[in-house]
C-alpha cells in the first residue's frame, strides 16, 4: 500500500543484464536516462536542461522480454513503483532512484516497433490412452452418463504378425487335382450316339470346374 507509481520517458543508458535471483526468479536491470527539455527563448529552440538516471528492475517474464527487445539508446516508456534508497560508501552518501517496472514499452512518438507475442510454455494435460475405434465401455459415450474422451486419441501399435498379410497355405504337389464333381447319370440310349440324354441333364443348371 501507499506505493508511488511513476511513468518515466527516457533512453536506455546501459545494456540490460539478466540473471536469476536467490528464489529462482528471473531478473533484469538497466539504467534509464530521462532528460528534461525546455524552450530556450534566447536561441528560440528546444534545449536539454538536466538528466535524471533511474535503475529499472524487471522481474520474471518481463525480464526475459526486456533482454530480447531492448538495447542501448532506444527510447522507452517505463511504468512502475518508485523506490528512493540512501546508501553510504567510503564515507560518501549516495542516493539512488529505483523503479520496479510493471510495464515497459518503446516510445512510438520517436520511432516504430514490431510486436511479437510470446506465450509461456505449458505442459500438455494428461489424457487416457485407448485404441482407436475401441468401445468406450458402459457409462461412457453418447448413451452413458459421462462425456466421451476429447482431445487427441493415442493408438496402441499392433504386432507385425497382425498387420502384415499372412501367406496362403500351399497344397502339396503329391495331392493332385481335386476330384471331378458328378453331374448326374447319362441315359443308356445316349451311349449309342455319343450325346447325353436331355432328360438326364435337364436338372443340371451349372457345373463348377475347379
Amino acid at each position: 500500500m501507499n506505493e508511488t507509481l511513476v511513468t518515466v520517458v527516457g533512453n536506455v543508458a546501459t545494456q540490460p543484464d539478466f540473471r536469476e535471483a536467490a528464489n529462482g526468479a528471473a531478473v533484469s536491470r538497466f539504467r534509464l536516462a530521462a532528460t528534461v527539455r525546455r524552450w530556450d527563448r534566447q536561441r528560440e529552440e528546444w534545449a536539454d536542461a538536466y538528466t535524471s538516471f533511474y535503475t529499472v528492475w524487471a522481474w520474471r517474464a518481463l525480464a526475459g522480454n526486456v533482454v530480447g527487445s531492448v538495447t542501448v539508446g532506444e527510447p522507452l516508456i517505463v511504468q512502475g513503483k518508485l523506490r528512493i534508497q540512501e546508501q553510504e560508501r567510503d564515507g560518501k552518501r549516495w542516493v539512488s532512484a529505483d523503479i520496479d517496472a510493471v510495464s515497459i514499452g518503446h516510445d512510438l512518438a520517436r520511432g516504430t516497433s514490431a510486436f511479437r507475442r510470446v506465450s509461456p510454455a505449458r505442459p500438455l494435460p494428461l489424457e487416457p490412452v485407448r485404441m482407436a475405434g475401441a468401445d468406450p465401455g458402459p457409462g461412457r459415450g453418447a448413451s452413458g452418463g459421462q462425456p466421451p474422451l476429447r482431445g487427441r486419441v493415442q493408438t496402441v501399435p499392433q504386432p507385425l504378425s497382425e498387420v502384415l498379410p499372412q501367406p496362403s497355405p500351399q497344397v502339396p504337389a503329391s495331392a493332385g487335382p481335386p476330384p471331378p464333381v458328378p453331374v448326374g447319370a447319362v441315359g443308356a440310349d445316349a451311349a449309342s450316339d455319343g450325346e447325353p440324354d436331355a432328360a438326364a441333364v435337364s436338372g443340371v443348371t451349372a457345373v463348377a470346374v475347379l
